[in-house]
């Protein structure tokens, strides 16, 4: 898994537990913010209805339905490669039929 605070890969075993923490920076591994469900825009800021509400997402907590995240994105250059290459689709998107180029 990777570490939602700094980004680096973290080899941890099948069950992360809430003392868990990350080699590189030091922060919590069982958190609202590693967690599949974590979703800011979701009621409770989770897609699990059944869970309760957890104040400090970044900490270390009990919940019985967290499961680590398997997807992140990715930082750096290729995430600023991907932002470029999203902002000239979507320009493209919207180009005027006069400003299309003709390749002769």
């Amino acid at each position: 898994m990777l570490c939602w605070k700094c980004g680096q890969r973290v080899h941890t075993s099948e069950k992360i537990q809430r003392k868990d923490a990350c080699p590189h920076c030091g922060s919590d591994l069982r958190c609202c913010f590693n967690c599949e469900f974590y979703d800011k825009e979701a009621y409770h800021q989770c897609r699990e209805p059944q869970a309760e509400w957890v104040r400090y997402k970044e900490r270390g907590n009990f919940c019985d339905y967290f499961r680590a995240k398997s997807a992140f994105f990715q930082r750096g250059s290729s995430a600023q490669e991907g932002k470029e290459d999203l902002k000239k689709r979507w320009d493209s998107l919207f180009k005027d039929e006069g400003e299309q180029s003709h390749d002769p």
